[in-house]
This record gives C-alpha cells, structure tokens and sequence, in this order.
C-alpha cells in the first residue's frame, strides 16, 4: 500500500482543474520524473537502497532530465506544427530537420539509434522503423503531448502518436506509445484513474504483450510496487526499455498511487530498471489527473529549458511552453501567431468521454402506400475521427516532391509472458547499450 505521507492534497470535491493545469501538469510532470528517474535507470530495488535508501526527492545536485523530455519536446512541437494533419511523411521530414546529421545525440536510445541509421541509408517510414528495437518504450516516453492535444479523444491521441511513431516503433512499441497518449488524453478531461487505465486499453489490442502486462500491473497495485515489479518485469533479460514492461510499471506506479503525483512518481523512480521513462509516463499521467499545483514547488522549481544534450535542436526549449503551444485555438490564417501565454478558451466536454446518451429522433410520418417505418437517427461524425487541422507552418521537406502517406505494414506482434527470457538480438549500438541482468528484488 502506497504512503500518503507529506503527499499533496488530491484536489477538493467539486473543485475545477482547467485544461491549462492540466496540460502543463502533464508535460512537466514528465520532465519531473524524468529527472527523478535519472540516476536511477537500469538499477533494481535493491541497488537503490544500497544507494539512496528510499529515494524520496532529487538526489543529484543538478537535477536534469534526459532524452525522454527532449524526444517529448520534439513531438510536441511537430504536433503543434501539424495537428491532426499529420501524416509520416512529415514525421519522417521532421527527423531529417531536426535530428539527423546533428551532433550529439547522446544518451539516444536503441530504437533512436536504429532508425537515424535507417532514415541515413535513405529508408523511408514505415521501412525506417524495421530495425531490431522497435518494440521499445522509445516511442511511449514522448507520447504525452499527443494527450494534451487530444484532451478528452483517447481515439485521436492513440492514431496521431502511431503516425508520429511509424518512423521509429512498430508493434508492441507501437501500442506502448498509444496507451500513454490515450490515458493523458482521458485524464486530461477529468477521468477518474480507473477510466484513464480503460482508456489506455481500449485502443491497444486485448492479447497484445502490452495490453496484458499493464493489466497485471493494475491488477496487484493495491499491494504496493513490489507486486507491480514481479508482476510484470522480465528478470532474465538484461536491458530495461521493453515497452510491454516499461509502460506497465508506469501504469502499475500511477494506480498504486491512486493517481497522487507525487506518490505516482517515486513509486515508479524506486521500482528501478528504465526508471526515468516509467517515471516520466506516471508524472504525465499523475499531472494529467490533478493539475500543476500537484507538483511539489522544488520539483518544478528545478526543471528548467532543455540543454539539447541529446537533440541540440531542443536546447533552449521548456515543456511549460510547449504546454501552452499545445493548448492553442486553430489560428485562422493571415493574422500572427497569439502569444504562447494566452489562457485558452475554456474547453467542452470531451465527445469521446461523454457518456450521455444521444437524443432520438422522432420518427418519419408514414407513406400513403406502404406501412410506416422509422427513420435512422443521424448518425454524428465521431470527434475521434476528425481530422481538420489549424493552418499551420509548412515543415520544410527534405525531398523534392510530395511522398504520399505510406500504408502501414501488419507485422507480426511478439508475444512474450513475465518471466520469460528475451533474445533481443543487439547489435553495436555505441553509448546506449545499458547492461546489467535483473535478478532478485
């Protein structure tokens, strides 16, 4: 059972958190558990201890996060760009712009790593994400911009974050990135925790690695993080970014904590192995469900502009901002962009969370020759399901003529159970390889 001590209040009864609290909640939450996280990547419990005893704050002396935040800030700021439009072709554009060919790309992950070295060779997406870590939380640590966009369209958010990660993730590193970006989606409209974790498996599929792993997870949370860890972790296996694991901790972290912020995020930090994505995952998810004022002030005190350690092209940039950028009305075009501190308008409920039921038509008068019949009712087009986008600013391409949106390719889904051991088949991967086997709690 989760400590509640010296936690902050999970807000009053009645009591209205806007869509701005929300979305900055999400997006430095994860900046925060990513710098929480940090130093505790690829250890067990145990090591923590030795280390740390409880890790209860930030315990390096210049907090900073890694390449979960900037990864974040690069598809946040491409959603911004494209919104609902966005297709793989300017995904892809986008890595050519920003990241390829640019120094240091250091602390990158596998799955990073193997698609700038496929987007080099000239591969395009889909064929760009066919590289031998594409199931890995890569693509999950930077979905939470695409809930803040889609707040309350867990629907949306899970197809925008499969298009942005057709370049890099296919499969199980696909669904990963989905449910984090359909559970800050929901949460993002108010969902209490337990229809945020239905949003999250709604639009993965049910025998998918992921979708059963996170069900484990939610299913001992009542029994504290230990229980989380054994459910779903893979102890032969001697790396720690399995999606299928990684964004089960977070959503096994979140739900122990019921949804506490700060209870979410050390839950996720003590649990160890790819501690600053599962740490990050629960911070959107927990900053999501109850705003920025749950944000211990030191923590958010810390985090400041990216330093584009990983992607230069980041440096200088701050989630707060992209936050706010996220949460702008469709600008019609011609005037200049409003300032990126404007209040958004106030927001409706979410189509895709309403519950209410639709009104009934009443029905047609009858034909003088054939018996009356009722009409259909109308049937509304699904707020999932639209797609038109503000104008926004071109992304230049990197090709001389216009590449069509490419069909994604089924592939087939490894399926692997807990306790079992993985042949990831790695290759030479450079500074990112992170080593070391996974034994007792």
């Amino acid at each position: 059972m989760a400590s509640t001590a010296c936690t902050p209040p999970h807000p009053a009864p009645g009591e209205l958190i806007g869509p701005r609290s929300r979305a900055r909640g999400a997006l430095l939450g994860l900046a925060v558990g990513d710098a929480l996280g940090a130093p505790a990547e690829n250890l067990k419990p145990s090591e923590i201890r030795a280390r740390w005893g409880r890790i209860t704050g930030f315990v390096a002396d210049r907090p900073q996060g890694t390449d979960d935040t900037e990864y974040a800030l690069f598809s946040g700021l491409l959603l911004a760009r494209h919104g609902s439009a966005l297709t793989p072709a300017h995904a892809e554009a986008a890595w050519h712009e920003w990241i390829t060919g640019r120094a240091t790309f250091r602390g990158a992950g596998f799955s990073e790593r193997g698609t700038l070295e496929n987007l080099r060779r000239g591969l395009a997406a889909p064929i760009s994400a066919q590289h031998r870590h594409a199931w890995s939380d890569g693509l999950a640590m930077r979905a939470a911009p695409f809930g803040v966009f889609a707040a309350g369209r867990p629907g949306e958010a899970a197809r925008l974050v499969a298009i942005d990660g057709s370049v890099s993730h296919e499969g199980e590193g696909i669904y990963g990135g989905q449910a984090v970006a359909a559970g800050v989606a929901a949460a993002m409209a108010g969902a209490p925790v337990p229809v945020v974790i239905a949003a999250a498996l709604a639009v993965i599929p049910d025998d998918s690695w992921t979708a059963r792993s996170l069900r484990r997870a939610v299913a001992v949370a009542h029994r504290g993080e230990r229980a989380v860890r054994s459910a779903v972790v893979i102890g032969g296996y001697p790396w720690t970014d399995l999606a299928p694991e990684a964004v089960a901790l977070a959503f096994g972290a979140y739900a122990t904590a019921d949804g506490d912020f700060r209870e979410a995020v050390l839950t996720a930090v003590n649990m160890g192995r790819d501690a600053d994505t599962t740490a990050a995952v629960a911070g959107a998810l927990s900053g999501a469900t109850q705003g920025l004022s749950a944000i211990p002030a030191a923590w958010a005190d810390a985090i400041g502009p990216a330093r584009g350690r990983c992607l230069p092209s980041m440096g200088g940039r701050h989630v707060l901002e992209l936050a706010d950028l996220l949460l702008q009305p469709p600008e019609p075009p011609g005037p200049a962009p409003a300032a990126l501190d404007t209040p958004p308008p106030p927001q409706p409920t979410p189509a895709a969370l309403d519950t209410t039921a639709p009104p009934q038509p009443t029905p047609a008068a009858p034909r003088p020759t054939a018996a009356p019949r009722p009409t259909a009712p109308p049937q509304p087009t699904p707020a999932a399901l639209q797609t038109t986008a503000p104008p926004l600013p071109a992304l230049a391409a990197h090709r001389p003529t216009a590449v069509p949106a490419p069909v994604p390719v089924p592939l087939p889904v490894l399926t692997v159970e807990a306790g079992t051991a993985v042949d990831g088949g790695m290759g030479a991967v450079g500074c990112a390889a992170r080593a070391g086997t996974e034994g007792t709690v």
